[in-house]
């Protein structure tokens, strides 16, 4: 994969930051520079991304939808419209949801989420890489 042009790879909401190179700030001590981007995956509309993989991580984690979200300061409600509409513009589940009872209820990821969680784990990892060697190709005399 080769990216020659960072456009369109940020909409400046969240961004993943890679220090790549230091500056002097006014005190005078160094600090780094940084690139700044968002990635996601796209299927009629944003079908997953950065969040969805935090949140999907940590339901795996605690094997709880609400537990997840709440660790991520985000509204229970908030997080299964998400879910939910992730799962239809991908196509197929993505929690199997075991509702309360006796046993109390849980969430567990389905095997094809979890197959999607490590693509996208690789993926970034990737693009970080790519995106780094591009930055010094562009920008390793600014150093």
């Amino acid at each position: 994969m080769q990216i020659d042009s960072l456009q369109g790879l940020t909409d400046g909401k969240e961004s993943c930051k890679l220090p790549l190179f230091s500056e002097k700030n006014n005190g005078g001590s160094w600090k780094a520079m940084k690139i700044s981007y968002k990635i996601w995956l796209d299927h009629h509309g944003k079908a997953f991304g950065d969040g969805p993989y935090e949140l999907l991580t940590r339901v795996e984690k605690t094997k709880s939808l609400r537990q997840a979200a709440q660790q991520m300061g985000m509204a229970y409600s908030k997080a299964w419209r998400l879910v939910r509409t992730l799962e239809q513009r991908l196509g197929f589940p993505l929690i199997d949801r075991k509702v309360g009872g006796l046993s109390g209820g849980g969430s567990q990821i389905t095997p094809k989420a979890k197959e999607l969680m490590n693509g996208y784990g690789r993926f970034r990892k990737e693009i970080e890489r790519t995106l780094e060697k591009v930055f010094q190709r562009h920008f390793g005399w600014f150093r």
